[in-house]
């Protein structure tokens, strides 16, 4: 019981973590696991997208590989081609070979600063 309670709040970071990224930009799958304390899971960012229902406010769409792609799903899923049409809505441009370029799309939050101390 405990396993699964632990990963229904490893999906709720990553679901957390995937309603900030803003319209019009994107973020990989290893930058959410990272951003959602997950570091080096991945894997685990798709899998927690994929058990979303198609109702979900989250954006999933917005996710996508370190080579700038849509990854694609089992079965010829018709989502790759939902992922695409929604970020293009978004203004995010698809190059020559069907790349997102990260250089100018991907987002890159601002982290929690700190003030330093006023000596």
């Amino acid at each position: 019981m405990e396993s699964q309670h632990s990963s229904e709040n490893r999906y709720q970071a990553i679901y957390a973590t995937v309603r900030r990224i803003p319209a019009g930009f994107v973020a990989t799958y290893g930058q959410v696991a990272r951003l959602a304390g997950l570091k080096g899971c991945a894997r685990q960012i798709g899998y927690a997208l994929s058990a979303l229902t198609d109702k979900s406010a989250v954006p999933w769409h917005r996710v996508i590989n370190a080579q700038g792609r849509i990854s694609p799903r089992s079965g010829g899923s018709p989502a790759d081609m939902i992922q695409r049409l929604r970020l293009e809505e978004e203004g995010v441009c698809f190059d020559e070979r069907g790349r997102i370029p990260l250089d100018r799309f991907q987002w890159h939050p601002v982290p929690n600063t700190v003030c330093p101390d006023k000596n």
